[in-house]
């Protein structure tokens, strides 16, 4: 068996896929010296979405492997990358544009007004406007006459605050890091994806145990 046979197989964690085939270029990357078997391997079909499947579906990494091993026996593969894949099959068209940019309006105003009133609430909460009167009596020795400047600073610097902490000015990012908001949505992401593999999971060993 020459070199050329062995195959490196690395899958993604999840793959959003927008045609009713899938196969194995979709959802994973492999290395092998023999172009033709690449080719071979790349076009291969590993599911099919039909009419009344769910639009979800976990491929194992074994199942790749034993299609891969029938469609050249020749074969040797070698998986790097996760052991589970989760395929998401998304549709064309479903939602019209109009709709996808109500509900970004309808987020951006329940984000703005939302933040509004916490902010509010809890100055309520803690009585900043007695902390700001109490303040500039201890500074000034005077008291408080309408807007002052600290509490013109305080309100740059919870702007300013809010702006450096969720990295973006506007349409420009501040910092090549990602925001808190991209992390969390990214471990949410982790997380839905973890919950969906481990239940087909399950799923798969009760069928195994039935039959």
């Amino acid at each position: 068996m020459s070199s050329n046979s062995n195959v490196y197989l690395k899958c993604l964690r999840s793959a959003k896929i927008k045609s009713e085939d899938v196969f194995l270029r979709d959802i994973c990357s492999l290395r092998c010296a023999d172009k033709n078997i690449s080719a071979k391997l790349n076009s291969l079909k590993v599911h099919h979405f039909g009419e009344k499947d769910p639009k979800r579906h976990v491929v194992s990494s074994l199942r790749l492997v034993e299609l891969m091993e029938e469609a050249c026996p020749q074969i040797t593969v070698q998986v790097i990358g996760e052991t589970d894949v989760l395929i998401e099959y998304v549709t064309h068209g479903d939602t019209p544009g109009w709709v996808q940019n109500l509900k970004t309006v309808a987020v951006c105003l329940v984000s703005f007004f939302g933040t509004g009133f916490t902010i509010m609430a809890y100055h309520n909460d803690i009585g900043i406007n007695d902390i700001f009167t109490e303040m500039y009596r201890m500074i000034m020795n005077a008291e408080p006459g309408g807007v002052n400047a600290l509490e013109v600073a305080y309100s740059v610097g919870v702007a300013l605050g809010i702006l450096i902490f969720f990295n973006h000015a506007g349409g420009r990012v501040i910092t090549k890091d990602p925001t808190p908001i991209e992390v969390a949505m990214r471990n949410y992401e982790k997380d839905v994806d973890n919950a969906l593999i481990e239940i087909a999971d399950r799923k798969s060993m009760e069928e195994d145990n039935q039959g």
